[in-house]
């Protein structure tokens, strides 16, 4: 009796532990499902960029995840190993990144000879609006954001320490600061660059064009600003919002870590109100 307990214990700490790992297996597979239809429907290479916290992080931890140079090396992979003549459609979910990282994915989706198309389920900032720019067609949600591209130097916006040595005189300022708001004049201007080689893709008007680049990429917003579609359109970026449904369920299976207490909680589906009993009880 006693052997038979212990096994069946045993035998649970076994599944116990195992279970993560079968989820995560489910879960993969799922994704894949999604993604092969999604590719079948629209017949074009489907490539996805999610940046979530990751549920199986360092030691139980989440990692925050951004645009790196490993995700740069895995899309400039996948693009090159698809044909011309084949569409490719970017999924993105990110708060932005290295610009490096960002800059490469843009320019090589801006090559690839074939219709792209960058579809925004939720929100594509910074980096994430870099790369929307050059591609064909940018695809979002009705309630998804873009962002701002101005470069930021830490945790400062590149803008604002060019605009607070402007207002000082120099003897006022050491020479860490002098320093930092001439690197900051560099990355205003290299952004600037390479956000208007990608927004005369779509407008043809050179003044329009060098008004709307100013407006991305020198700080005249919060680098967190939310940039909606409404607002895209009205800056004649290629934008719709014919967003499809499977892409929803698609991020669906990218969670976000449990919490112990749940921020947001409902039930599945709302009720059925031709079911619901009338104000009289009858």
């Amino acid at each position: 009796m006693e052997g038979g307990l212990g096994q069946l214990f045993w035998l649970f700490i076994i599944l116990a532990s195992l279970q993560p790992v079968l989820r995560q297996r489910l879960i993969e597979s799922q994704r894949l499902r999604l993604l092969r239809l999604f590719e079948r429907t629209r017949e074009s290479r489907a490539i996805l960029m999610v940046h979530r916290q990751e549920q199986m992080g360092f030691l139980g931890f989440p990692l925050v995840r951004y645009i790196n140079i490993e995700d740069s090396e895995e899309i400039l992979r996948a693009i090159r190993s698809t044909p011309k003549d084949m569409a490719i459609d970017l999924i993105l979910h990110t708060p932005g990144g290295l610009v490096l990282a960002a800059d490469q994915i843009a320019r090589s989706l801006a090559a690839h000879p074939a219709k792209t198309t960058v579809f925004v389920p939720h929100y594509a900032m910074s980096g994430g609006t870099l790369i929307a720019l050059a591609a064909d067609e940018i695809v979002m949600d009705p309630h998804a954001v873009l962002g701002p591209v101005d470069p930021q130097l830490g945790t400062r916006p590149a803008a604002s320490l060019v605009r607070v040595v402007e207002k000082k005189e120099p003897q006022d300022l050491d020479d860490e600061t002098l320093i930092q708001a001439d690197v900051a004049r560099m990355a205003l201007a290299q952004m600037r660059e390479t956000v208007r080689s990608l927004v005369a893709r779509h407008i043809e008007d050179p003044n329009e064009a060098d008004k709307i680049t100013d407006l991305l990429s020198q700080g005249h917003f919060t680098h967190d600003y939310a940039i909606s579609a409404e607002q895209a359109l009205a800056w004649k970026l290629p934008v719709s919002t014919d967003f499809p449904d499977l892409l929803h369920d698609l991020l669906a299976l990218y969670p976000q870590p449990q919490k112990r207490m749940p921020t947001v909680e409902y039930l599945p589906a709302p009720i059925d109100r031709r079911t619901q009993p009338n104000r009289s009880g009858q």
